[in-house]
């Protein structure tokens, strides 16, 4: 299973940079994969392959919070993404367990332990070292990704507090395809105002693109992007939370390499040592909560 999300992780990034590099509009991109997601998430109720949620109104309000975070962190992800190096945003999102330190200690004061906070030395320099010598380096890539870090782990540790009540129809599976179609509503009509209708035929037509082609990796990213989320989901429910972080940290080194290989980035050795010191420290981080958990 861990294989299979890493499978399609990788081919999320590859098809997602393909297209965002000759279509620069990531609003319109992520409205698209949350569309796709909807498809996909209607036909399997439709199908029967899950249970249909019910969703009570207390319920709904703490959703819509969430699925806000997650459409704003999903959008920016993409304004990064097409902005700077596969590679490097996927270093500077190594800088999560950093956010969700703080912000726990900000809003619920929760205090790490001395095994947390030594582990954020190495995220938090690695990162800066990466940064410093990334040859795709820009500001809007770079604080886009850094705003998405911000944007994801405040949805995450709010969410311990908005977490609905658990019940049989509203599994981790159906409550973050709720926050799918939400996303989906969300973004579609904000993507328009944003960017204007930039998805039609003839548009792209008078764009000179390969409208065949960009649809096909389109519809591909957007199969990829939902369902690699669907899979880590899944493989929540199999095994602890520090279990899924520890394989979390695997995924974003897989990444990083085959987007390395693949788009054949150029990186420096003082770059390399950046990233994987940042890398490590998540790892560490990893181990650290893993302690705690033991510890508590």
């Amino acid at each position: 299973m861990f294989a299979i999300w890493y499978l399609l992780n990788i081919y999320f990034n590859i098809y997602n940079k393909q297209v965002l590099k000759v279509y620069p509009f990531p609003a319109t991109v992520t409205a698209f994969q949350f569309g796709c997601g909807t498809v996909l998430i209607l036909l399997m109720w439709a199908l029967n392959l899950h249970p249909k949620p019910k969703v009570s109104r207390s319920q709904f309000a703490a959703i819509l919070l969430l699925a806000l975070g997650h459409t704003v962190g999903n959008l920016l992800t993409n304004v990064s993404l097409g902005k700077v190096a596969v590679s490097f945003t996927h270093t500077i999102k190594a800088m999560e367990p950093f956010f969700t330190v703080l912000l726990s200690a900000l809003y619920f004061g929760e205090r790490p332990s001395i095994w947390v906070v030594s582990s954020l030395v190495p995220i938090v320099g690695g990162v800066a070292l990466a940064s410093f010598t990334e040859a795709s380096f820009n500001w809007i890539g770079f604080g886009s990704a850094m705003a998405s870090n911000l944007t994801n782990q405040t949805r995450n540790v709010f969410s311990k507090k908005l977490m609905v009540r658990k019940e049989e129809t509203l599994d981790n599976i159906n409550l973050f395809s709720i926050i799918t179609i939400i996303s989906f509503l969300f973004l579609a009509p904000s993507a328009i105002l944003l960017e204007g209708v930039k998805f039609s035929p003839s548009f792209l037509a008078t764009q000179g693109f390969n409208v065949k082609d960009l649809c096909i990796r389109l519809i591909l990213s957007g199969f990829c992007f939902h369902t690699y989320q669907q899979v880590s989901y899944m493989i929540l429910q199999m095994v602890s939370p520090v279990t899924h972080a520890v394989g979390n940290s695997v995924k974003r080194v897989v990444v990083i390499v085959s987007s390395v290989i693949f788009f054949q980035t150029p990186v420096s050795p003082i770059n390399s040592l950046g990233t994987a010191l940042a890398l490590a420290g998540v790892f560490l981080y990893s181990r650290a909560k893993r302690i705690k958990a033991k510890v508590a």
